[in-house]
């Protein structure tokens, strides 16, 4: 079955996992011009196109070809993998004692399997393995842990996995690895790809893992933070097509903004530029630049004087450039001539909040560089034509806010679906780059889908995802790449930049979105 996923995506749904191992192998071997990203999952493929080169029913017969093959299941794994392990994990007799065998025979079986991984997800690099060899369903913590160090292998359901950095976690942890399971510089960043068979190895002692150290901007700097505000971070177009890898498209959360504030330096479209939350930032520039801020709406002074948003302009080296509390909106982008530098992580500069990639959020006393590249000449003009964030002004004025048919739109009731529709949204104080909950009125579920379980699947930005206590949260660019939540709906591509300058108590209403060919 395919099942409509926003309006440039849709989801494929299979019996087992061995399905979806076959479909995103013989997928991943015949792929067009257009589509973006192929997400396997546990029952489930994400197909993600961009609709300008390939319209919803050509991907659909592409994907319907593609499981029509003969032995399109039958591909042979990337790569075979060796994990060394430390079986001392705290969780160890827990686990064996939930499938009623002992520690040392658990160890046993989990040695003895041959993994493969059928899907990533939760975090960058983190792989989904599982294993006809492995018998056991082993049941997850009743409360997760805050703190996983990085390295631990764990279980969960019918599944084993490892954590390639520290994160909050769920899963019975039984051992430690210190091999590199994600390395953003490295040539093949990620270690369990989909398709790799894992062996996993004992061993005695393993080293200690650390977390990486984030990597600042370095070269000539451009300017010194002296305030970043709440907060501050580099963002880009981001890092679309590696959802596959656990990776997030991340990037700006208003990708119009960021885009005309490059444009208006002659700054290529994937500069990266400076996402302001909320206001409250202040720099020195330590040579003469260019500069547009777009986005928010508030007051922005360079050396005491007050200059105008949406146009390109001069910041001598020496001044201070302010941006004061925004009134409207939430985020505001400042574009430098020749973009923001500073290493590359899977081609972008963009700060993932979520999976800690890209350089850490700004802090007072960074040096900011610019990159090499100069760009096309700046724009001459006098004025931008723009107007304050929709709705902003007052936040009790509904912005609306498009969705399209989200996966499992039939586990909801009817009455839900009115109220998805009919009633007035509030944009809830739990509001980041990675989500934004809403407050109205509980989404039921159907009496069948009550208190079902749903298998992770591919995510994407603008998600309505519902979970048990009935209120949407909707992903935001560092949303995670799968999830166990029913998709009632999906926000459109266009609605996501409006929903990026909503703040906290904003009115929304959600209206059906157009259908895209």
């Amino acid at each position: 079955m395919i099942r409509p996923f926003g309006d440039r995506a849709f989801l494929v749904e299979l019996a087992t996992i061995d399905e979806v191992s076959g479909l995103h192998a013989a997928l991943a071997a015949s792929q067009p011009p257009g589509i973006r990203d192929v997400v396997p999952a546990a029952r489930t493929v994400l197909v993600v196109r961009d609709p300008a080169v390939l319209s919803d029913a050509a991907a659909r017969a592409w994907v319907r070809s593609a499981r029509a093959t003969p032995g399109a299941g039958d591909a042979p794994p990337h790569r075979t993998v060796e994990v060394p392990v430390v079986y001392d994990g705290p969780d160890l007799g827990d686990a064996a004692s939930a499938v009623g065998v002992g520690p040392d025979a658990l160890v046993a079986r989990h040695l003895a399997a041959s993994w493969s991984v059928a899907f990533t997800g939760f975090a960058p690099g983190f792989g989904y393995l599982v294993s006809a060899e492995w018998p056991f369903d082993v049941p997850r913590l009743e409360s997760p842990r805050p703190r996983v160090p990085r390295g631990s292998i764990g279980l969960a359901g019918e599944f084993s996995g490892a954590y390639p950095r520290e994160t909050p976690g769920g899963w019975r942890l039984i051992g430690r690895t210190d091999a590199p399971l994600f390395d953003p510089a490295g040539v093949e960043p990620v270690l369990l790809t989909p398709g790799t068979t894992v062996r996993f190895r004992p061993v005695r002692a393993a080293a200690e893992v650390a977390e990486p150290q984030p990597v600042r901007t370095a070269g000539p700097t451009a300017f010194t933070v002296v305030d970043p505000g709440p907060l501050a971070t580099v963002q880009d177009r981001g890092r679309p097509g590696r959802q596959a890898d656990g990776v997030a498209p991340s990037g700006a959360a208003d990708r119009g903004a960021l885009q005309t504030a490059n444009r208006l330096v002659g700054n290529t479209a994937d500069a990266a530029g400076v996402e302001v939350l909320l206001g409250g930032f202040r720099a020195v520039a330590d040579r003469d630049l260019w500069v547009a801020v777009t986005g928010a709406w508030g007051a922005i002074r360079i050396g005491g004087r007050v200059v105008d948003p949406y146009a390109p302009v001069r910041w001598p080296a020496g001044d201070e450039l302010e941006l004061d509390r925004f009134r409207a909106g939430v985020r505001a982008y400042l574009a430098v001539r020749c973009g923001l530098g500073g290493p590359a992580v899977f081609g972008s500069r963009a700060t993932d909040t979520l999976a800690g990639l890209g350089p850490a959020p700004m802090r007072a006393g960074d040096a900011v560089a610019t990159a090499d590249a100069e760009g096309h000449p700046i724009p001459v003009v006098d004025a931008f034509p723009w107007t304050p964030p929709g709705g902003a002004l007052d936040i009790s004025a509904a912005l609306e806010i498009p969705v399209a048919p989200g996966p499992r739109a039939d586990w909801f009731a009817p009455a839900a679906h009115r109220a998805l529709f009919e009633a007035d949204w509030v944009v809830g104080a739990q509001a980041d780059r990675v989500g934004l909950r809403l407050d109205g009125p509980v989404l039921d579920r159907t009496a069948v889908a009550t208190g079902r379980e749903l298998p992770s699947e591919g995510m994407l930005p603008g998600a309505l995802q519902v979970p048990p206590e009935g209120r949407p949260v909707v992903l935001g660019p560092d949303g995670p790449v799968t999830g166990g939540y029913p998709v009632i709906g999906v926000v459109t591509d266009a609605g996501l930049d409006l929903l990026a300058q909503a703040r906290p108590g904003t009115h929304l209403r959600l209206r059906r979105a157009r259908p895209l060919a």
